[in-house]
């Protein structure tokens, strides 16, 4: 697969980012992505209270979405044609996350064709790593051109 031109990349990148923001799930969990450049994606998000569990902290639901979504985006930033499926994930939690901002910073490892491998990592407010995770993403069936949200941007 050969990567696309710099207008090309920056609206397929624009694309994705309307991707994410038309998914039916981020209705629950108030994000934006951002793509700079490929193979990187940055989920920004706000935890709040009502996403903890009894303790008083983040429940593990919120680490994985933006952990796997972060993941996930960096990877199909690559893959121009196919929308990729999480075929796996393993996460590491290192530090409980509280109400206030949050990045997810996510990296594509290797791969482009079959199978993605990409990484994410949760910083918290104060800069600190709260979590990482490492995704194995394989391509699908499903053209991106025929989902909402991608192919309102083309």
């Amino acid at each position: 697969m050969t990567p696309p031109d710099l207008g090309g990349e920056q609206a397929h990148h624009r694309a994705l980012e309307a991707l994410y923001a038309a998914a039916p799930i981020n209705t629950l969990f108030e994000s934006r992505l951002e793509i700079a450049e490929p193979g990187v994606a940055r989920i920004h998000f706000e935890i709040e209270p009502r996403h903890y569990h009894a303790g008083g902290a983040a429940h593990g639901t919120s680490y994985f979405k933006m952990l796997d979504d972060a993941a996930f985006y960096a990877a199909n930033s690559l893959v121009t044609d196919r929308f990729l499926l999480t075929t796996a994930f393993n996460l590491l939690f290192t530090r409980p996350l509280r109400a206030g901002p949050v990045t997810a910073e996510g990296r594509w490892i290797s791969g482009q064709r079959r199978v993605v491998v990409a990484d994410a990592r949760l910083i918290d407010a104060s800069g600190e790593e709260a979590a990482r995770g490492t995704g194995t993403f394989m391509r699908s069936r499903i053209a991106l051109s025929s989902l909402p949200g991608y192919a309102d941007e083309q």
